[in-house]
């Protein structure tokens, strides 16, 4: 995939996002949702795919067989060991969304990029903000917890 959207002229930047975005992606599907196909014969499996569409967008998709819950960003505890993989997927693309249009199939869609040969825009596709939008909130900001307190009591 990194190879063949490089030599597309699709920048690095872009590029490693799609990556990320795609790993995230299989690997909720590999997590949460059942395969494609039957699984019992051998044949279930996932769907990948990627393309730039006729827009000049980097769209990445993967499919599966669905799962009891729809995607849907999490908020997880600061000490989760998961629960991090849509809001990544948010921070990074530009819009993403679930589809299922076939009976048995449920796709996640992300439009990586809005415009991978406008030079500009993906100049400035990297937000300097996204690692404040992909951690947990600051201890210092929750509400209730006033670590001076707790020292002048030791006193």
């Amino acid at each position: 995939m990194r190879a063949q959207l490089r030599e597309g002229g699709v920048p690095d930047a872009v590029v490693d996002d799609a990556v990320l975005i795609l790993s995230e992606l299989l690997s909720n599907a590999c997590k949460h949702g059942r395969p494609l196909g039957d699984a019992l014969a051998g044949d279930g499996d996932v769907r990948a795919a990627w393309r730039v569409d006729p827009r000049g967008r980097l769209v990445v998709e993967v499919t599966d067989g669905g799962g009891p819950t729809r995607p849907a960003p999490a908020t997880p505890s600061v000490t989760a060991h998961g629960g991090r993989g849509l809001n990544i997927i948010t921070a990074l693309a530009d819009d993403w969304g679930v589809r299922d249009e076939v009976p048995g199939e449920v796709t996640v869609w992300v439009v990586v990029h809005e415009d991978v040969y406008d030079p500009d825009a993906v100049s400035s596709h990297r937000r300097e903000d996204f690692a404040a939008r992909v951690t947990a909130p600051s201890v210092s900001r929750m509400a209730g917890l006033d670590f001076a307190d707790v020292f002048d009591d030791l006193g």
